[in-house]
């Protein structure tokens, strides 16, 4: 998997995986107030592109970009990184910690289950 990304890099991205295709004016407007520098989000984008997660088309002097890695695979590799780096890759674990927190309720749970068994049958 490409490398993992930045937090300022992450909410760059998330913009582009909802919209599909962006301008940086896109991207500043949905950051919203107060807004960064024009320069800094190009910066960010072509470290993007750079790293593989983003291409463009050009269309003269102005650039579209767009996802080249789908946000379900960086979901999955982020989980995956996530579960093995704190949880010595044990989901078990990992589901364990969020009941303790209380960030997974029981019905939440047995929805989980739910799905575990759905798809253990396919």
């Amino acid at each position: 998997m490409r490398k993992t990304l930045t937090k300022a890099e992450e909410d760059i991205m998330q913009i582009i995986w909802s919209k599909g295709r962006v301008l940086v004016s896109d991207i500043l407007d949905e950051l919203g107030d107060p807004r960064p520098p024009h320069s800094t989000i190009s910066s960010i984008v072509r470290i993007l592109e750079k790293k593989g997660f983003v291409g463009h088309k050009a269309y003269g002097r102005t650039y579209e970009y767009f996802a080249l890695l789908p946000k379900e695979e960086y979901s999955k590799h982020t989980v995956r990184n996530l579960i093995e780096e704190y949880f010595g890759g044990s989901a078990n674990s990992l589901v364990s910690f969020l009941v303790k927190e209380k960030d997974l309720s029981l019905k939440e749970l047995a929805e989980l289950m739910e799905v575990l068994r759905k798809n253990k049958n396919k």
